[in-house]
């Protein structure tokens, strides 16, 4: 139980069961795409962030998902991008001036 809910992102560390008597539902909120969009620092604030990912210009890993209630685990955070073909990204890339000018679709 408790390497999974430190696998989830849940609890800090896997020293005690003591640790899952303290566990609230603010945790399991703060694991929420949109919520990490906002660590990450993809949106703004966390209107925007839900608005980005039932559009479809987020993915998780080569998954473009559209529910905001998707619980990102610790794997799945390194992997969270933008779609290919979403006007965010290349804002993105243009403002950072990153942009490849032989990137046709992008």
């Amino acid at each position: 139980l408790l390497a999974k809910l430190h696998a989830m992102g849940l609890l800090g560390s896997r020293r005690s069961l003591v640790l899952c008597e303290r566990l609230s539902a603010a945790a399991f909120c703060r694991r929420r795409l949109p919520c990490l969009l906002l660590k990450l620092r993809m949106a703004q604030n966390l209107r925007d962030a839900v608005t980005f990912v039932e559009q479809g210009h987020v993915r998780v890993g080569p998954d473009v998902v559209t529910d905001p209630a998707l619980l990102v685990t610790r794997a799945m955070e390194d992997f969270i991008t933008w779609t290919d073909a979403s006007r965010l990204r290349r804002k993105v890339l243009d403002y950072n001036q990153e942009r490849d000018d032989f990137d046709l679709d992008a």
